[in-house]
C-alpha cells in the first residue's frame, strides 16, 4: 500500500525536508567523511626529502595560525598533538635512518608531538589513518624523544614541516608554527 500526500500536506512536508537539509549543510565536520578534502580549511602539504636510495615523505594537514596564540593556549602544553590539523601526520621513510640519534626502521608512521615551552616530545607510532590524536595509543609506540625548542622572532602564519637540502648524509626535519619551531636531526645510512 502506498501513502499519498493530501495537497495541504505537500507544503509542510517541503518544509521539513528543507529545514533537514539546512542543518546538514551547515553542521560542522566532526569526521573525516564528513569533512571533503576540497571544504577543508586546513589544506594537506607534503614535504619530502631525497639522499642515494633513502626517500623520506611527510604528509599533514597545514593548519593557519589566524591571530590566534598556538602552543600553550590552542594546542595546550602536554597534550599529544596530531602535529597538523584532519588526518594524523604520516611520515614515510624507505630505508632505515638515525633520527635524533635514534634507528628507524623503514616504514609508515603517524607522527604526533607533545609540545611543552621548552621541548617537544616527538612520537612516532604505528597506527595508521587516524583522524587527530582522538585514538592515538600509547601503547602503539614505535619511538619517542625530546628536541629543544627555539623562539622565533616573527610568527609563522601557516604551520610547516620542511627538510633542509641534505649536507653529506644529514638533514633536519624542521616544524614550525607561531613563534615557535624545532628541529629534528636526521642521518642517512
Amino acid at each position: 500500500m502506498m501513502y499519498q500526500l493530501k495537497s495541504y500536506q505537500l507544503p509542510i512536508a517541503v518544509l521539513v525536508l528543507s529545514i533537514a537539509l539546512w542543518g546538514c549543510e551547515n553542521k560542522k565536520p566532526s569526521t573525516p567523511e564528513e569533512s571533503p578534502i576540497g571544504n577543508r580549511k586546513s589544506p594537506i602539504a607534503i614535504s619530502s626529502v631525497k639522499h642515494e636510495n633513502t626517500y623520506i615523505k611527510v604528509v599533514y594537514g597545514q593548519p593557519y595560525r589566524r591571530g590566534r596564540t598556538i602552543f600553550g593556549e590552542w594546542e595546550p602544553y602536554g597534550a599529544v598533538w596530531r602535529t597538523g590539523a584532519n588526518e594524523a601526520t604520516e611520515i614515510t621513510i624507505t630505508e632505515p635512518v638515525l633520527m635524533n640519534n635514534e634507528v628507524i626502521d623503514a616504514g609508515t608512521y603517524s607522527l604526533f608531538t607533545i609540545p611543552e615551552e621548552e621541548s617537544w616530545t616527538v612520537i612516532l607510532n604505528h597506527g595508521l589513518g587516524l583522524w587527530g590524536a582522538f585514538e592515538y595509543n600509547e601503547q602503539m609506540d614505535y619511538t619517542r624523544f625530546e628536541v629543544p625548542v627555539q623562539i622565533l622572532n616573527d610568527p609563522i602564519e601557516a604551520f610547516s614541516i620542511e627538510f633542509e637540502e641534505p649536507q653529506g648524509s644529514m638533514t633536519q626535519m624542521i616544524l614550525q608554527w607561531d613563534l615557535v619551531k624545532v628541529e629534528i636531526p636526521i642521518r642517512f645510512y
